[in-house]
C-alpha cells in the first residue's frame, strides 16, 4: 500500500487502514529527504520496489523538503455500501492541486438587508412578489421619512439655539 500511495500520489482505502499507513509512511519520507546511499537502502527494505524508491527520491523528497513533517492528508468520504466501512482518500499533501492552486480573490461582501425571504425565486408565487415590491417601496418611504425628520430636527435645533442666542442679545441690550 505504502509503493501505492507513492508511485500514484492518491489511494482510496478505509480510515483505519490509512491512520496505519500514515505511520508507516511518514518516516519513510522523512529519510528521503537524505539522499545517500544508505537512506535508499533502507527506504528500499522498507518499501520493496525498485520503482516507488525512485520515485520518492526523484520527485517527492523534493517537494517535502521544507516541510517538517505531515506529508499525508486523510479526506473522509463516507461509508462503504456491502459492509459500511468508513472510507477515505488518503493523498500525499504536496500533489493535491486542487488545495495547492492560489486561492481566487475574495469577493467583496454585498450588503444584505434584514428582510431578505427564504423563499427562491422560482417557489414565490407572483403575488408574494408583488407583496414584496410593495415592503421595499414601503421601506424606502420610511427611511426617506426617517431621514427627513432627523434632518428637521437638526435645523429646529439649530433655529432653537439661534432664538437663544437672540434672546441672550436683546435681554443684554435691554440692561
Amino acid at each position: 500500500m505504502a509503493s501505492s500511495l507513492i508511485i500514484h500520489k492518491r489511494i482510496t482505502t478505509t480510515v483505519a487502514k490509512a491512520k496505519a499507513l500514515r505511520v508507516y509512511v511518514e518516516p519513510i519520507i522523512t529519510k528521503s529527504k537524505t539522499d545517500s546511499t544508505h537512506s535508499r537502502r533502507t527506504v528500499f527494505s522498507y518499501l520493496q520496489d525498485k520503482e516507488s524508491v525512485k520515485e520518492l527520491f526523484d520527485n517527492i523528497s523534493e517537494k517535502v523538503v521544507d516541510r517538517q513533517g505531515g506529508y499525508t492528508r486523510i479526506i473522509k468520504l463516507g461509508n462503504r455500501l456491502g459492509d459500511n466501512a468508513d472510507m477515505c482518500i488518503m493523498e500525499l499533501v504536496d500533489y493535491n492541486d486542487l488545495m495547492l492552486g492560489d486561492k481566487a480573490p475574495a469577493k467583496a461582501k454585498t450588503r444584505r438587508s434584514r428582510r431578505s425571504g427564504t423563499k427562491t425565486k422560482s417557489a414565490e408565487s407572483p403575488k408574494e412578489d408583488t407583496r414584496n415590491v410593495v415592503e421595499t417601496q414601503a421601506v424606502a418611504e420610511a427611511e426617506i421619512v426617517e431621514a427627513t425628520e432627523v434632518s428637521t430636527s437638526e435645523t429646529s435645533d439649530e433655529a432653537s439655539n439661534e432664538d437663544q442666542e437672540t434672546n441672550t442679545d436683546s435681554s443684554d441690550k435691554k440692561e
